[in-house]
């Protein structure tokens, strides 16, 4: 009987063992630290953000050419 207790057991624990190396493994561990991470990151306004601004502002003030223009 003690044997196939062990046995059982020995079952149990392999057809689990994916799900608790999933949730207490090293894997989650670097994901956990992974996550603490980028929970740590703040979006900074960079100039490249300002420098597009300015270009869609000064295209938007180009002046254009109208068809009626083209034909002269």
């Amino acid at each position: 009987m003690i044997a196939l207790l062990a046995c059982s057991i020995a079952a149990v624990i392999g057809a689990e063992w994916p799900r608790v190396s999933a949730r207490y493994g090293n894997e989650a561990r670097l994901r956990r630290d992974r996550d603490k991470r980028k929970g740590q990151l703040t979006l900074l306004r960079t100039e490249t953000d300002d420098f597009r601004a300015s270009v869609e502002r000064d295209l938007d003030n180009l002046p254009t050419i109208e068809e009626s223009d083209q034909k002269h």
